[in-house]
């Protein structure tokens, strides 16, 4: 018998079954899987034997998730994967003890029986004794998952230079450049015919894609979501943000939400603070972040706001980015 026991604390029986079902098919024979809707109960399952690993949601009605990992690590050795569906939840798993959190898509959907191998594997690996900082961390040189940039004055010419120096294979790359939606669109006609790499300007909705540079529409805000794995691009019309109808900070705030250290931030020549704040928080949230040196830009405003407020890991020239970015994308 592997003695292997694994429990799982969701409200929802539907995922609960669907969870230890994808779990027998992983674990060896003699495996142990307990599956409770209620952390009070989930405690006193642990008082009768403790686990070698636990799912649990955060999101729980009475006890909550964050309570129940608290008082877990508190008096057990058992590893924890936390799961919801709120993404502002990670910190705080993490912080009281969690070894993993993972954001659990909502609804169903064609992609849902990866996101469920997906998870159980991890479960599995933690409850055999892999070490759970160690089992997530990203391969060298697969560890980008998307890169973030945002321009403004100067940066038509700026973004030529840099991203007619990429080559595939690259990350989906999504671009805020402060300009007209006259010319969003001719600009990334423009550029398509300056890079190796497809260009074209962002359409709602649309699911970004690898070696695929998209320019954001003139008169609305880009931000990202992701499910399952999926990002998909947003551009939809709002309020102007530092003067703009399509504001970096937007760009910004959603990778910092939604791809954590898996996102690259570079923020080239502009005037004001745009992006600024927002590259901060991808910095924090443990994306690389980039921004273009004084003396190559035609502004040092957007980028000298950002360098300030500690945004900048690094400060690249202008003729220098495209090689820092390709070193960092497929080496770091």
């Amino acid at each position: 018998m592997s003695g292997i026991k694994i429990l799982i604390v969701d409200e929802s029986m539907l995922f609960r079954g669907m969870c230890a079902r994808e779990l027998d098919k992983l674990l060896p024979p003699g495996h142990d899987i307990i599956k409770v809707g209620d952390a009070h109960e989930a405690l006193r399952k642990i008082n009768d034997g403790e686990p070698n690993g636990i799912l649990v949601n955060t999101q729980l009605s009475g006890m909550s998730g964050f309570d129940f990992i608290s008082e877990v690590k508190g008096r057990f050795k058992s590893k924890i994967v936390a799961i919801s569906i709120n993404e502002n939840d990670r910190n705080r798993a993490i912080s009281l003890g969690a070894d993993e959190f993972i954001i659990k898509p909502m609804g169903m959907s064609a992609s849902r029986n990866e996101f469920l191998q997906m998870l159980c594997q991890r479960v599995v690996d933690l409850s055999k004794g892999t070490n759970a900082r160690s089992s997530i961390q990203i391969p060298k040189g697969d560890w980008c998952k998307l890169i973030a940039i945002g321009s403004s004055t100067g940066g038509t010419e700026a973004l030529s230079e840099v991203l007619s120096n990429l080559k595939a294979p690259m990350p989906p790359i999504l671009v805020v450049q402060h300009i007209s939606p006259t010319f969003s669109k001719l600009f990334a006609a423009r550029l398509d015919t300056e890079c190796s790499m497809k260009v074209k300007e962002a359409e709602n909705g649309e699911r970004a894609r690898s070696d695929t540079i998209y320019i954001a529409p003139g008169d609305k805000h880009m931000s990202i979501s992701v499910s399952m794995g999926i990002i998909t691009i947003h551009c939809q019309a709002g309020e102007r943000i530092h003067g703009v109808t399509t504001s970096v900070d937007v760009l910004f705030e959603s990778v910092a939400k939604y791809m954590g250290n898996k996102a690259l931030g570079v923020i080239l020549t502009g005037m004001g603070v745009d992006g600024a704040s927002k590259l901060l928080e991808m910095r924090k949230a443990g994306a690389k972040t980039l921004g273009q040196d004084e003396a190559s830009c035609v502004v040092y405003g957007m980028p000298k706001a950002a360098f300030n407020l500690g945004a900048v890991e690094k400060q690249v020239s202008l003729s220098k980015m495209a090689g820092e970015i390709t070193a960092l994308v497929h080496n770091s």
